[in-house]
């Protein structure tokens, strides 16, 4: 599955993206605010990535310029504990530019179009700046801390747990504000 936005390509990983796939996560500033990348991340966790299989309900995409196919992230849903939970994560030299915000709007369309009704979604207390793209794209903060695991860490860390419900009038709601 493919899905484009303004300035974005979504795509599927592919075998031969594990280079770039390890150039932009192979950052422990980035892989301590994910939950299952092990810490440090090697060229064979980045083959096994690109060679995940993807189930249509619970597509993953790689984050692409539209422009010149530089990667700068990934994002996907995934079936976790019962729920849709959306995850993403963004190469640092691509920080603070939006991306994660559009390519986050972008997969709740996607999941809409699944027919999920509801998304969850989680940051690490020590990434505020997720939490502010959670916000961005809708989601509510629960008001619920756990501790969750995080491979790159080593062990557990408190997060703030989030969620959106993907109603058509939720979903206009947030594109217009």
């Amino acid at each position: 599955m493919f899905h484009r936005s303004e300035r974005l390509l979504l795509r599927p990983p592919w075998p031969e993206d594990w280079k770039q796939v390890l150039g932009g996560i192979a950052d422990e500033g980035v892989v301590s605010n994910l939950a299952s990348a092990p810490w440090p991340y090697e060229p064979q966790d980045a083959h096994a990535f690109v060679q995940l299989p993807i189930a249509p309900a619970y597509p993953r995409f790689l984050i692409v310029r539209a422009d010149n196919a530089q990667l700068v992230g990934c994002i996907g849903i995934d079936p976790v504990e019962g729920e849709i939970e959306l995850g993403y994560w963004i190469a640092r030299p691509h920080w603070g530019q939006g991306y994660a915000t559009e390519a986050g709007h972008a997969v709740l369309d996607v999941a809409q179009m699944l027919g999920h009704r509801r998304v969850v979604a989680s940051h690490f207390l020590d990434n505020p700046a997720s939490g502010r793209v959670l916000r961005k794209l809708g989601f509510a903060a629960t008001g619920i801390i756990r501790n969750r695991h995080s491979r790159g860490r080593g062990g557990e860390a408190p997060t703030a747990e989030y969620a959106l419900d993907l109603g058509a009038d939720e979903l206009a709601d947030m594109r217009a504000a």
